[in-house]
């Protein structure tokens, strides 16, 4: 199939659905995520697309960044869960952060802290933390993404592994009894990464992400110290991270 006959495929599936997972697309046309993803590229890049989280959208279906939409999804959940976390953080700690809504409510939450250092790929992060309070902020660098203003890429790596913290915390698209997942693999290679730079590995999700289906590994319940969620997960997942001996931390 040639690519001009699947962009009216994607165009299709997306005027019936409205929003796609990337890797349903995939399914659905029975092609690779690669060819997928060069597929979309094109279509994302002229504007005829919008790329979410792990999917695609028509910008009609939109209608607002695509990263402030998804900061209203299960938004009280979400500040519960970052001012949990946020009371474990002290003031002159170092913080590394990944992008994603969790993480920036997190930051949203240490508004108050002081003297923090923080190293973050997120351009929401860093201009919520920067210039207040004696905070340190340092961004990562490279291409920002235009769905979240986010720098990813091996120059973005290379610049957190500069660092060790205190704290590691990111975000994840699933959590299931293998541990966490995304459905981006930059997004997962860099959420890895920055586990790998802390004292203290935290990941922060709401109970949305237990038991979903995603496509890259992350790592498991060992690569973590803490899970911080707002309601207990289904009880294989729960049972994994005990058996990790990790904490489970409940806003």
């Amino acid at each position: 199939m040639q690519p001009s006959k699947r962009h009216r495929d994607i165009f299709r599936l997306l005027e019936r659905d409205g929003t796609i997972a990337i890797s349903e697309l995939a399914r659905v046309l029975d092609v690779s995520l690669e060819t997928i993803r060069r597929d979309i590229k094109p279509l994302v890049d002229e504007g005829s697309v919008m790329r979410l989280h792990g999917a695609v959208s028509l910008p009609s279906e939109i209608g607002e960044a695509p990263f402030e939409k998804r900061m209203r999804e299960n938004s009280e959940a979400k500040k519960a869960i970052a001012a949990a976390v946020a009371a474990t953080i002290r003031d002159g700690d170092s913080i590394m952060l990944d992008t994603g809504t969790s993480t920036s409510f997190l930051a949203r939450e240490l508004h108050g802290h002081r003297r923090l250092t923080v190293v973050t790929n997120s351009s929401d992060i860093a201009r919520t933390l920067a210039t207040v309070n004696g905070n340190r902020v340092y961004m990562a660098g490279g291409e920002l993404r235009s769905d979240n203003g986010a720098a990813f890429g091996s120059t973005a790596i290379e610049f957190i592994n500069r660092f060790n913290v205190t704290h590691a915390v990111i975000t994840a698209g699933a959590i299931t009894p293998d541990g966490i997942a995304d459905y981006d693999l930059e997004e997962a290679e860099f959420a890895r990464n920055v586990l790998s730079r802390g004292k203290r590995r935290l990941v922060v999700t709401d109970h949305s992400k237990f038991s979903k289906p995603a496509l890259v590994r992350v790592c498991g319940f060992d690569g973590i110290t803490t899970l911080a969620t707002n309601q207990p997960p289904p009880p294989d997942i729960a049972e994994a991270i005990q058996a990790a001996e990790a904490e489970l931390l409940i806003a």
